[in-house]
């Protein structure tokens, strides 16, 4: 069976499944291509107000495959250079794509199974679900943003942990360390993610682009320069039509229809 992404929508929200169960949905350059254009689709359409990200089968996803990466061994070295450069490609579009983005994880995700998971905006993970940097286990290094994700995320020692031992660490103990949102039963990650979602999507879409664009910077902004960002999206959200709506509902005590 030939790696796809599978795209859906199910009301606003779009889901992207990465399938290629045989080989718990192994990552590879067809997925990454795949993955930027459906954002690219996805950014201009507003009847799409947010993503899911999740895998088909039993697990999210396995991280690169293995085969693949041997046969590169024997290859020019600019050939890894350039799969990692389209995977790091999507890991961007990913981080600086203006809706959110839910990761739906059960099962185990792997290496750049588990950056591909951290660059998402929020992780909905079954209770049973692994995640393991299994990068140094085989002799590697992390690609697809796995370290700069856990560098800003953890301490240093947690991070240093996850990346040079490869050990596995599971969904509750994530949540205790504050990168997985919600915890969720076997087999429901996927439904709780949408229902997550369904919760974004009732709110400003302006107004998550912009909560995003700030968190996305907030880590390379001195204070004076952030604050004055955030001044810049309050008054243009001020003046947006969503605010009109929002505020005026709120005071009538009424439910919002933002556009």
């Amino acid at each position: 069976m030939t790696a796809q992404l599978k795209s859906t929508s199910q009301g606003q929200t779009l889901v992207l499944t990465l399938s290629d169960p045989s080989l718990r949905n192994a990552l590879g350059p067809e997925m990454y291509a795949a993955g930027i254009e459906a954002l690219n689709v996805a950014e201009s359409n507003p009847e799409i107000r947010s993503v899911i990200l999740t895998g088909e089968g039993a697990h999210f996803c396995a991280g690169g495959n293995l085969n693949r990466l041997l046969g590169n061994r024997d290859k020019p070295r600019e050939v890894q250079a350039q799969s990692i450069e389209g995977l790091h490609s999507w890991m961007e579009a990913i981080r600086t794509f203006p809706k959110p983005i839910i990761a739906a994880v059960e099962g185990a995700a792997a290496g750049a199974g588990f950056s591909l998971v951290l660059m998402c905006d929020l992780i909905v993970a079954a209770r049973d679900s692994v995640f393991v940097m299994a990068y140094s286990s085989i002799g590697l290094s992390a690609d697809g943003g796995g370290s700069w994700s856990l560098a800003q995320a953890l301490p240093r020692q947690l991070a240093s942990e996850l990346l040079m031992l490869g050990e596995r660490i599971g969904a509750e103990r994530l949540q205790e360390l504050g990168i997985v949102n919600r915890v969720v039963d076997s087999g429901s990650a996927l439904e709780q993610a949408l229902q997550l979602a369904e919760r974004i999507n009732a709110r400003a879409p302006n107004a998550m682009s912009s909560v995003k664009e700030l968190l996305n910077d907030a880590g390379t902004h001195h204070l004076t320069a952030h604050l004055a960002q955030e001044r810049d999206h309050f008054v243009n959200n001020l003046h947006h039509a969503n605010a009109g709506i929002g505020i005026r509902a709120f005071l009538n005590k009424e439910k919002p229809i933002y556009k």
